[in-house]
C-alpha cells in the first residue's frame, strides 16, 4: 500500500523527531520501525527527512529569527521545532508544494502530535514567515 503525501509527512515527523532525540541512529532502522518492515520507503519521504537534516542550520535560523525577542529554539517544544523544519523545508526548498499546503499541513500534524496552544503557535511562526517572504 502506498501512503499519500499526508501520511509520509506524519511518518517523516516520526522519524526526524527519533533523530532529533537521537542523532547517530540509524535512519533506515528508524524507517523500518515508523512504516513496517514490509513498507518501501517513499521518496518524498527520504526528501523529506535528508531535506530538513541537510538544510536544518538554515532552516532554524530562519525558525529563530521568527521567534518573539527572547525565544531561542531550545525553549521550543521538540515537537514543535520538528513541525516548523519540516514545514519550511517545504516551503523554501520543495517547489511543488504550495506554501498553503505546507501550513495546512503543519498545523495537521500539532493536531496530531501536539496541541491547541501549539498549533496557534506554530500558525503565527509559518504565519509570520508568509508575511515576511511574500
Amino acid at each position: 500500500m502506498s501512503l499519500n503525501r499526508h501520511q509520509i509527512r506524519q511518518s517523516a515527523f516520526q522519524t526526524l523527531f527519533a533523530l532529533s532525540s537521537n542523532s547517530g541512529a540509524d535512519v533506515n532502522a528508524i524507517y523500518e520501525q515508523v512504516l513496517g518492515e514490509t513498507q518501501e520507503v517513499p521518496d518524498y519521504l527520504v526528501k523529506l527527512v535528508d531535506g530538513v537534516v541537510a538544510n536544518q542550520d538554515d532552516i532554524d535560523e530562519t525558525i529563530e529569527s521568527l521567534l518573539a525577542k527572547n525565544w531561542r529554539l531550545s525553549r521550543l517544544a521538540k515537537t514543535d521545532l520538528v513541525i516548523l523544519r519540516i514545514a519550511l523545508f517545504e516551503i523554501k526548498f520543495v517547489d511543488d508544494v504550495p506554501d498553503a499546503v505546507a501550513i495546512n499541513e503543519a498545523l495537521e500534524l500539532t493536531k496530531m502530535f501536539s496541541d491547541d496552544k501549539s498549533k496557534k503557535f506554530v500558525n503565527g511562526v509559518l504565519g509570520n514567515y508568509e508575511k515576511q517572504n511574500s
